[in-house]
């Protein structure tokens, strides 16, 4: 039975009704990011123990003083700018902004006052809630519904998996149709086509607009071709049996295919600076603070400071669920990695 959002779901089958059946990509796109009615889009997702499902940065502030550590590392190798962008795309509520820079305010100044944080947002009930979450950091902060030329680092957590997919396996794809009121899959041959044609068009306006610098993406996914791609439904830390169930009040995911996304990054000119799981980047990153190559601790000596590392290394929570990729553009050749890429290990891979 098709439950939901009763005007989204309207206006889907009206959809199906007029022009029969549709790609499941058009159906994810009205369910995630319909301008009135999307689970994204109505500001409706919820992250965190009282929500839909947990993310790295709704663990605690320890994500984003990693991550802002890495940023640091990035700034500095670019020679230090006055003008270093921070662009993140996919900031939900803007949670990870503020634990980033406080953390840049409080323990790295120097960075601070070279760097511009940009959030790309085209929803503004998002745009509301992350104003007033960074309300504090003034002019520092600024907005944009789509990518302008920057120098920096782009970054995205969780993004790639949310942008809506068509299901194509052994020359076959699935549309959703209508059998009376209820959504139904069908099949039809389909010609050899990609199916995260969205994902991959996203690395085009990343690669047109970085001048010089990274993309950073962390997201769960896989390498292998042969690895069947399954689309997750989950609410309030359930997976639901089908996409047809709580539509626009749910989230829809599919694992990211890597592979992919490394060879579109790489026909626009981007070059792989480093692919590794969750577990080992921040080792990384912890490892070179520890070491004194960048300052002080990054670990509060705290209960709650543990337990939060233990959900972002620990390989049965985030820490192999979830892999990195890094990508540079006009940054010069690397005779080391980056602090996150210093015990790099291909998912999969022993440790």
């Amino acid at each position: 039975m098709n439950t939901g959002n009763a005007d989204l779901i309207r206006i889907i089958r009206a959809q199906v009704e007029e022009h029969g059946p549709v790609s499941f990509a058009w159906f994810m796109q009205q369910a995630l990011y319909h301008p009135e009615h999307g689970y994204y889009s109505s500001g409706r997702c919820a992250i965190g123990r009282k929500g839909d499902y947990f993310t790295s940065v709704s663990v605690g502030p320890l994500f984003g003083r990693l991550l802002a550590s890495q940023f640091s590392e990035i700034w500095e190798r670019l020679g230090k700018m006055n003008d270093f962008v921070i662009v993140e795309q996919g900031a939900h509520d803007g949670q990870f902004a503020l634990d980033v820079l406080e953390f840049v305010q409080k323990r790295l100044p120097e960075f601070f006052d070279a760097l511009h944080y940009r959030i790309l947002e085209p929803f503004p009930i998002l745009e509301e809630q992350q104003r007033r979450m960074l309300e504090a950091f003034g002019d520092r902060v600024e907005w944009r519904e789509s990518l302008e030329p920057f120098t920096g680092v782009h970054f995205s957590n969780e993004l790639l998996d949310a942008m809506p997919v068509r299901l194509i396996r052994g020359g076959m794809e699935k549309l959703v149709a209508l059998d009376g009121d209820q959504f139904v899959f069908v099949e039809r041959p389909v010609d050899k086509t990609m199916f995260n044609q969205a994902a991959l068009e996203s690395i085009d306006k990343i690669a047109a607009n970085l001048q010089r610098g990274y993309v950073i993406a962390i997201d769960y996914g896989f390498l292998d071709e042969e690895i069947e791609r399954i689309v997750q439904v989950r609410a309030r830390h359930r997976n639901l049996d089908s996409p047809f169930e709580q539509i626009g009040d749910a989230d829809i995911t599919m694992s990211v295919h890597w592979r992919s996304i490394v060879e579109r990054a790489q026909a626009n000119g981007l070059r792989v600076a480093g692919f590794t799981d969750q577990h080992h980047f921040l080792t990384g990153i912890i490892s070179q603070s520890e070491s004194g190559e960048r300052g002080q601790s990054l670990l509060a000596d705290s209960r709650k400071a543990k337990r939060e590392l233990q959900t972002l290394l620990h390989p049965e929570m985030l820490g192999r669920a979830f892999q990195v990729l890094a990508l540079a553009k006009n940054a010069g050749p690397e005779t080391n990695p980056l602090a996150g890429f210093k015990f790099a290990r291909q998912p999969g891979q022993s440790s």
